[in-house]
C-alpha cells in the first residue's frame, strides 16, 4: 500500500520541482535588466545589482519565512540611496547596507513583522495598483537611446521593430495559457523572441546593450570606510531609510502573495532572512534589497510555489555573471518589456475601480491617494498616508457611535453608555450628562463600555468633578475586569 502511494506521488513530485525550476528561471531572467537598470539609477557598477539579486533572493528563499517569493536589488530603496552614493561613494552605500541588514533583523528579532496586520485592505489595493503603475512606466525607459546630444525616444522602424516584438511577446504570454501549460508562458516567450529575433538578424536592443554582465565570484570586503561617530551619524539615516522601505515592500508583497497561494507565511521570519541578506550582500558588494513585486508575481504565474524557485532564481543570477552572459546579453529588452507589461496589467487590481463608487467615501480616498503618492512619490509615504487617513476615519466613526440610555428614578439617574470611549469620544461622551439638571445620585453604568487610552480616564475624572462642583455624586459600577486594571493602575477612583 506505502508503495503504491509512493509510487503515485513521484510523478507528482517531480512535475512541482520541474515546475519551480523553470519558475525560478522566468523571474531569473526578469531580475536581470530590473537590478542592472537599478543599479545605474543609483549611479553604481551594474554587477552590484547583480550581485545583491543573488545574495537577496537566494538566502531569502532558503531561510525565509514565504515560499514563492522572490527578493532582489529592488528600486525603491535604489532612489532612497543616489545622494549618498553621488557624495560619499559605494563604499559608503556597502556600509549602509549592512547597518539596514541589522536595522531589518532587529525588527524581526522583536517580533514586529505582525505589524504588517494593521495595513487596511484599501491601502493593499493602492499599494498593488501603484506599484503595477510603477512597473509598467519603467518599461518606457527601454524606448528611448542614447545619442550625442542626450537620449531621444525611438522612432521609425526602431520604435516600429520595438513594439512589434513587445507585442509578439505579450501575445504569447497570453495565448499559450490556451494551448498548452507545460511550461511558463513568459519563459516560452522570452527564449521564443530572442531565438525569432537571433535567427531573422533583427535589429534591436538586446540586454547587453544595458550593461555587460560577465564577471567573477564576488569577495568578502568589508566597507572601506571610517569606523567612527561621525560614519554612524552620516550612515544611519540612509539605512534607517532604507530598512523602512524594504520592510514594508517586502511585508506588503508578502501578504499579496499569502492571498494568492492561499496560505500564511511567517512575516517575523522572512524579516530575519531579509536582514541576513542584506549584511551578507553589503560585505560581498552587492546592493540592498526587499521583495519585487513584479518579480514574484512572474514566479506566482509561472508555477513557482516553494523555495527552490526562489533559490533557482538568485543561483541563475551568478551563472549569468559567471559564465552565461554570452547568451543573456541577447534576450532582446523588448520580449523583457513585454513580459514586465503583461505583469503590470495582471497585478493592477482592476477589481478596485468597480468598487470605488460602492465602497465607502473614505477607503476609496484611501485606495486613489495610496495609488498616487506611489506613482508621484515614495512607498513608504503613501503606506503611511494611508494608514493614517483610514486610522483617522475609523476613530471619527467610532467617535460618534457613542451613546447612552437613561434610567430615571426618584432621586436617582442611571447613565448606560455604549461604546468606546477615547481621545476622539472623550467630547461627545461629556455630552451626554447635564450635572447642573441631574439629581443628586448619578450612576454610571460601564457594562457596555470601553475605557482605551488615558483620555478615557481623564473624562471620567472630569466627569466625576463637574458633578462634585454641582454638589452631586456620581458612582460607577459594573467595570470589566480590564477597565478595573487601567483606573487601578492609574490610581482612580469612584465612589
Amino acid at each position: 500500500m506505502n508503495t503504491a502511494s509512493s509510487t503515485h506521488g513521484w510523478p507528482a513530485r517531480l512535475s512541482a520541482i520541474r515546475g519551480n525550476v523553470l519558475a525560478g528561471l522566468t523571474s531569473s531572467f526578469a531580475l536581470v535588466p530590473e537590478c542592472i537598470a537599478f543599479a545605474l539609477v543609483a549611479h553604481l557598477n551594474p554587477l552590484m545589482g547583480l550581485y545583491g539579486a543573488f545574495f537577496i533572493c537566494t538566502i531569502t528563499a532558503l531561510f525565509g519565512g514565504r515560499p514563492g517569493m522572490i527578493s532582489g536589488a529592488a528600486g525603491s530603496m535604489a532612489v532612497v540611496i543616489v545622494a549618498l552614493v553621488v557624495q560619499h561613494g559605494a563604499q559608503y552605500l556597502l556600509a549602509t547596507v549592512i547597518l539596514s541588514g541589522i536595522l531589518m533583523t532587529l525588527f524581526g528579532a522583536l517580533r514586529l513583522g505582525k505589524l504588517i496586520r494593521m495595513v487596511p485592505h484599501p491601502v493593499m489595493l493602492g499599494f498593488v495598483n501603484g506599484l503595477a503603475i510603477v512597473i509598467a512606466t519603467a518599461q518606457l525607459a527601454h524606448f528611448r537611446q542614447g545619442s550625442p546630444q542626450g537620449e531621444q525616444w525611438l522612432h521609425g522602424s526602431a520604435l516600429a521593430m520595438m513594439c512589434g516584438l513587445v507585442a509578439l511577446t505579450m501575445l504569447i504570454v497570453y495565448v499559450l495559457p490556451r494551448i498548452t501549460r507545460a511550461a511558463p508562458p513568459a519563459l516560452v516567450a522570452i527564449v521564443g523572441v530572442g531565438v525569432f529575433a537571433q535567427l531573422l538578424h533583427l535589429p534591436t536592443r538586446t540586454l547587453g546593450d544595458m550593461a555587460h554582465i560577465a564577471g567573477g565570484l564576488p569577495s568578502f570586503n568589508m566597507p572601506d570606510v571610517p569606523l567612527n561617530w561621525q560614519t554612524l551619524q552620516l550612515v544611519l539615516p540612509y539605512a534607517v531609510l532604507i530598512a523602512i522601505v524594504g520592510l514594508l515592500e517586502t511585508l506588503l508583497t508578502f501578504n499579496l502573495t499569502d492571498e494568492i497561494t492561499e496560505t500564511r507565511g511567517q512575516p517575523n521570519r522572512e524579516c530575519l532572512a531579509l536582514g541576513a541578506a542584506n549584511i551578507a550582500s553589503g560585505l560581498f558588494g552587492g546592493m540592498g534589497g526587499c521583495a519585487m513585486i513584479g518579480q514574484t508575481m512572474i514566479n506566482l504565474n509561472s508555477g513557482g510555489r516553494s523555495r527552490l524557485s526562489g533559490i533557482v532564481s538568485g543561483v541563475m543570477i551568478l551563472m549569468y555573471i559567471l559564465f552565461l552572459s554570452p547568451l543573456i546579453e541577447r534576450i532582446p529588452l523588448a520580449a523583457l518589456v513585454g513580459v514586465m507589461l503583461v505583469v503590470a496589467q495582471q497585478t493592477f487590481a482592476w477589481g478596485s475601480l468597480r468598487v470605488l463608487g460602492k465602497v465607502p467615501r473614505n477607503d476609496a480616498l484611501v485606495i486613489v491617494a495610496v495609488t498616487i503618492i506611489t506613482v508621484f512619490s515614495d512607498l513608504a509615504i503613501a503606506v503611511l498616508c494611508g494608514i493614517v487617513i483610514a486610522a483617522l476615519n475609523f476613530a471619527w466613526q467610532h467617535a460618534r457611535e457613542i451613546h447612552a440610555y437613561v434610567e430615571d428614578r426618584a432621586g436617582d439617574k442611571t447613565y448606560v453608555p455604549r461604546g468606546t470611549l477615547f481621545f476622539a469620544s472623550t467630547t461627545r461622551f461629556h455630552e451626554l450628562f447635564d450635572p447642573q439638571q441631574d439629581p443628586g445620585h448619578v450612576t454610571i453604568d460601564c457594562s457596555h463600555l470601553l475605557l482605551a487610552d488615558h483620555s478615557a480616564l481623564a473624562a471620567l475624572q472630569g466627569l466625576d468633578e463637574r458633578y462634585r462642583k454641582a454638589g452631586k455624586q456620581l458612582r460607577v459600577k459594573n467595570l470589566s475586569e480590564r477597565n478595573q486594571r487601567l483606573l487601578s493602575r492609574a490610581g482612580v477612583g469612584f465612589a
